[in-house]
């Protein structure tokens, strides 16, 4: 993959979770909707950044001299993430996606702990479990949020201080930092932190986009700090079996759940008191 590859990408990935999102969609839940232009300009620099750092782990399958799917993957220390993997609708179920997910796992290779978050296509399920995957179920949950906990006194907005600390909780919880990735992490949320140190997050009024901590006891501060600051519209993604503290959260303010596909990993176990990105990880 190139960087020029990288918005014809972003209009194939667009498409093929738009349908995913629609064979799940539940009734009394927001109707699927592409992406924002805001948010495929987020995309767009995201992809760009990892073709960057990691050109070995973005591939692309063409067909008559034209996209019609992709992987993106990168290695942060000892832990590799498949970001991004889509194929043209149109053009699925003809092993496109299986060639381009075994060009991706090649460059996981050398990492011990893999990672990805995965939709609840029944093709890349079972790809995914045949690649050595353990696959935890994961939810969204959307609001409105109606009632919240008092939130906590000591979050506090993070600076540049708080990065060490961060990725050393990094690689403790999931074996690498979220160091290169800091400012696509910052482009979606603003960082805040416990003032013992004890986890942090990035969030934003309609969500949260990650969220590491020590303790459930401190991953709850934050997620509470959260769900106070919460604008109509707010959703919260991937929470895995892992993580029921967060569920309860979520339930106990009204959210409404939606199972979502699936947290997939190899040589590590899901991580607690751990809300992932979506791409990130």
């Amino acid at each position: 993959m190139t960087v020029a590859d990288v918005p014809v990408c972003a209009a194939i990935s667009d498409d093929a979770f738009l349908a995913v999102d629609r064979a799940i969609h539940r009734p009394g839940l927001p109707e699927p909707r592409r992406r924002t232009a805001e948010h495929t300009a987020r995309w767009i620099a995201r992809t760009s950044t990892t073709v960057a750092t990691d050109p070995g782990g973005c591939v692309v399958a063409e067909q008559d001299g034209e996209v019609v799917g992709f992987a993106t993957g990168y290695r942060r220390e000892q832990v590799w993430c498949l970001a991004t993997y889509a194929v043209r609708p149109a053009l699925q179920g003809r092993g496109i996606g299986r060639r381009l997910l075994d060009a991706a796992l090649s460059y996981a290779e050398p990492c011990p702990r893999w990672l990805l978050s995965a939709s609840a296509d029944p093709a890349a399920v079972h790809r995914y479990r045949g690649a050595g995957f353990t696959l935890v179920p994961q939810s969204s949950f959307f609001g409105p949020v109606e009632a919240v906990p008092p939130a906590a006194d000591d979050i506090r907005p993070g600076s540049a201080d708080d990065h060490a600390w961060i990725d050393d909780l990094d690689r403790e919880i999931r074996g690498g930092s979220h160091a290169p990735d800091r400012a696509a992490l910052e482009a979606g949320g603003t960082l805040v932190v416990c003032g013992d140190r004890s986890g942090y997050a990035y969030v934003n009024g309609g969500g949260l986009a990650l969220l590491a901590a020590r303790s459930d006891a401190s991953a709850e501060r934050l997620l509470t700090h959260a769900l106070r600051n919460a604008e109509p519209g707010f959703a919260l993604h991937h929470v895995t079996e892992a993580n029921p503290w967060a569920r309860d959260l979520a339930l106990g303010a009204g959210m409404t759940e939606l199972p979502r596909g699936y947290l997939g990993v190899r040589g590590m176990v899901a991580p607690a008191a751990y809300v992932h990105h979506g791409s990130l990880l």
